[in-house]
């Protein structure tokens, strides 16, 4: 019997796992600069964390992996995305008392959406994301907009553009969605069979439809802008103020909604205009929510905004625009074992260099000294130790330096200082 891995999973190894470590590792520094910490939520969360009244979002309606526990009528959902959870912990662990708001955290690790599996788009999927709560601020608001597009920056993809929109206060989508479902009402018929669901819980969502899309009705419907009241415009006019003021390029979309039902105000996304993306063009999205911490029990008045990224489709950008982000390195050393007889000693050897951060391996099946050369190769070994019965008999060991060709016979207590100063020219 075979066993191959579930559908729309996948296996991260070898050299891709390089690519996953640099790119954690900067998303883990930026965030550090801007005093974000991280925060680690369980990987499955009671049900109604994320099933919430009246939801109208696919991943909530279609997309949630969900179980009950045996002998219990406990319901239990496998985390789809990670704001829900981290804003759970928010309330829970009473971080809304920290007198220094927002509490600002990142937290990366396997979300899991029953999809249709596509480029970037996995049903086990890795996700990092941030969430700023506890202030409602347009400073706020854009801090974590340049804290996204600085780390886009970093990590190299340049062919991106900041699409941005604004989804009003309370009152203001209010209004919205009663012209929303008055402009959609005759072409109700028209409607997919989501849309017209859409229709009753949030008819914000319509717009967002990749099926009604480019139906001639959708050109013509309303937009948020036409309703915002006074106080929601100024909102967003000081963030988008803000960010001319740090440079950094914006399009405003009047048919970004986001795809989750708890946003208000400010909403963005960050796609990338490399035609490699094909459809799945959209590298990081988040926006503000307003009533997410209160449902979770904590202060009616607080506030959060956050936002994610799919790390699959980021480092799909990348590749597509510079390459593989980072490759696996090349040992510091290779050990040679030249004599089945010397093998224990070369084995001291090896264990002594990995003791003082030297990155180096050794043959374990006792292969010839013409295969074990062909592993320096493969392995991209900067030095090669030779090590047989005369070099254990007299204590020492052969470097042979792999880029000037040189070999030098060193005594065993000499080769660290040997290496240290060898690895620095």
């Amino acid at each position: 019997m075979s066993y191959q891995i579930p559908r729309g999973c996948q296996d991260i190894f070898g050299d891709r796992s390089y690519q996953w470590q640099a790119l954690e590792n900067i998303l883990r520094h930026i965030c550090e600069l801007y005093n974000y910490d991280e925060i680690r939520t369980p990987i499955f969360e009671h049900t109604n964390v994320f099933k919430r009244e009246n939801d109208s979002s696919d991943m909530v309606n279609k997309e949630m992996y969900t179980f009950t526990l045996p002998n219990s009528k406990t319901s239990l959902t496998i985390r789809p995305e990670g704001t829900a959870g981290v804003v759970r912990s928010f309330v829970e662990n009473k971080m809304y008392a920290n007198p220094d708001l927002p509490v600002k955290m990142y937290y990366m690790g396997p979300m899991a959406r029953h999809e249709r599996p596509q480029k970037g788009r996995l049903r086990i999927f890795n996700q990092f994301g941030v969430e700023a709560l506890g202030e409602k601020s347009p400073y706020v608001d854009v801090e974590t907009i340049a804290l996204a597009y600085t780390i886009l920056s970093t990590v190299g993809l340049k062919d991106i553009k900041v699409c941005i929109n604004t989804l009003g206060d309370d009152a203001s989508r209010a209004a919205y969605r009663s012209a929303l479902k008055a402009y959609f009402k005759p072409h109700y018929d028209e409607l997919c069979s989501d849309c017209k669901r859409r229709y009753e819980q949030n008819p914000l969502r319509i717009l967002d439809c990749k099926v009604d899309h480019d139906q001639p009705f959708m050109q013509q419907a309303p937009s948020m802008k036409d309703y915002l009241n006074k106080e929601s415009k100024a909102y967003f006019q000081t963030v988008l103020d803000l960010l001319d003021t740090l440079d950094i390029p914006y399009e405003i979309d009047d048919k970004l909604v986001r795809g989750l039902d708890y946003y208000t105000h400010t909403v963005f996304e960050i796609v990338s205009m490399n035609k490699e993306m094909g459809a799945q063009s959209t590298v990081l999205a988040g926006g503000r929510y307003d009533g997410l911490i209160s449902y979770f029990g904590g202060p009616k008045e607080m506030s959060g905004i956050g936002w994610a990224l799919g790390e699959e489709r980021l480092l799909i950008a990348l590749e597509a625009e510079n390459g593989p982000l980072a490759q696996k390195p090349g040992l510091d050393a290779y050990v040679m074992c030249l004599d089945e007889s010397a093998r224990t000693y070369a084995f001291e050897i090896l264990t002594q260099l990995r003791a003082y951060g030297y990155r180096c391996e050794m043959d374990m099946q006792g292969r010839s000294f013409k295969s074990q050369f062909k592993a320096v190769d493969r392995m991209k070994a900067k030095t090669a130790i030779l090590i047989g019965e005369t070099e254990k008999a007299a204590n020492q060991v052969a470097v042979k330096n792999l880029e000037t060709r040189k070999q030098e016979s060193i005594d065993r207590e000499d080769l660290i200082n040997y290496l240290d100063s060898l690895m620095e020219d």
